[in-house]
């Protein structure tokens, strides 16, 4: 069975970092942690902008998310601290979904960069964007130097179908000359017209207190 994935994707906008951090550390990540199902939860922020926040949650599938024991914690069952906080901060996007390359991957729990490629496409390409993914753009992006892992993940439920996710040895391997020439083809050049609602974040590795 592949792998599941949730992703929340946020601006800190009107929160306060430091209440918003202490929220995600000593609450929110901790709850989901103890969640049966969820295998590793990662936090992340903007390497450039620190409002950016990115949590990553492997799961063991996306079933998950209909379970006892997150249903208990997620939506109308968010604590008050979580309803006080997120109602101050900005969703760039919630997204959940099956891995569909590699399929059953977790990420290496060593990376200091993180890059996040959401999109959808123009359903007339949409066949073609997914061999080009496939075939050409993932395994291309997964040879670059600094790539520690490259995976694909497609939408149960997200208001963006298709989202990348590459862990990186530091934020900078996206934007190395290997990076670009990997990125940059004739047929990726083909099919970037086709791209909708295109959401890229380049973040560092969130540590409290960095």
């Amino acid at each position: 069975m592949a792998k599941g994935i949730l992703i929340a994707a946020m601006n800190i906008g009107g929160a306060a970092e430091d209440e918003f951090h202490d929220w995600y550390d000593t609450e929110h990540l901790p709850e989901r942690q103890r969640v049966p199902g969820f295998l590793l939860c990662q936090r992340w922020i903007g390497a450039q902008d620190p409002k950016i926040s990115v949590a990553t949650y492997d799961l063991d599938s996306i079933g998950i998310l209909q379970s006892p024991g997150y249903r208990a914690i997620g939506g109308e069952n968010l604590s008050p601290w979580s309803k006080r906080v997120t109602s101050r901060v900005e969703r760039l996007m919630r997204f959940e979904g099956d891995q569909v390359l590699p399929g059953d991957q977790l990420p290496p729990d060593n990376a200091g960069g993180f890059l996040l490629n959401a999109m959808n496409v123009e359903a007339a390409h949409e066949a073609e964007f997914n061999e080009w993914y496939n075939t050409e753009h993932i395994p291309a992006l997964a040879a670059v130097p600094g790539v520690l892992c490259a995976r694909r993940f497609r939408a149960t439920s997200a208001n963006r179908r298709y989202v990348a996710l590459y862990h990186l040895v530091s934020p900078e391997v996206q934007a190395s000359p290997a990076w670009k020439s990997a990125a940059d083809t004739e047929w990726t050049r083909k099919l970037r017209p086709d791209f909708r609602d295109h959401l890229r974040l380049v973040c560092k590795r969130y540590t409290r207190g960095g």
